[in-house]
């Protein structure tokens, strides 16, 4: 179990990327007050939470429903975690967040950034809804579902300290000790997502 939890945690830590989201929160948040920077930062990862456990209570109805099979679905998310890994070893991921965030900031009549781009897709996008997914395809069974439900919600309230932390943490860190922790995050997801697909290929054969 406790090897359970701690893949799920890095498997949900290196794709919603807790220290990467609060730059850019911090950046689109640098005009609010220390109050609603707070309230922002609740409704940001209380939205995304939804999301994400919608997903991984009924995201395998949804692929049965839609004529998926699991082991195609675990294909499909691997090459996916790969394409984010490759981003994140060559910094593209982080230069098309700050991107985003800079269109956002760019339009002063968006105020509250907490449903979008915090909530979606920055905390719940396409990497992590695969995530989820994946992990609770690959784990059955009550005592299972509970670990990776656990690692999840580990890894969304450190998001959330992180976002309401933001400054402090960015002062701390600096960009050229975030760019090390990325790559090396990169790689450990490269290796997660090339397992994804071989456990698929695994069982489309089977």
């Amino acid at each position: 179990m406790l090897e359970l939890y701690i893949s799920s945690l890095i498997t949900f830590f290196v794709v919603i990327d807790p220290p990467g989201c609060a730059p850019i929160y911090a950046g689109l948040s640098a005009g609010a007050t220390p109050a609603h920077r707070r309230a922002m930062a609740i409704r940001a990862v209380f939205v995304a939470s939804l999301i994400l456990f919608a997903f991984a209570a009924f995201g395998e109805t949804l692929l049965r429903s839609l004529g998926i099979s699991l082991a195609s679905f675990r294909i499909a998310g691997g090459i996916m975690l790969f394409l984010i890994a490759l981003e994140m070893v060559f910094e593209k991921r982080t230069e098309r967040r700050e991107d985003r965030a800079a269109k956002i900031a760019a339009t002063p009549e968006v105020e509250d950034v907490s449903i979008f781009p915090m909530a979606m897709p920055m905390i719940a996008g396409p990497g992590s809804i695969a995530s989820v997914m994946l992990m609770m395809s690959r784990n059955h069974g009550v005592e299972n579902v509970v670990v990776v439900l656990t690692a999840l919600l580990t890894i969304l309230l450190l998001t959330l300290a992180a976002l309401i932390a933001a400054g402090p943490i960015m002062r701390v860190l600096g960009a050229k000790i975030e760019a090390v922790i990325t790559r090396i995050l990169g790689v450990l997801l490269a290796a997660l997502a090339v397992q994804f697909v071989i456990d698929g290929v695994k069982i489309s054969l089977a």
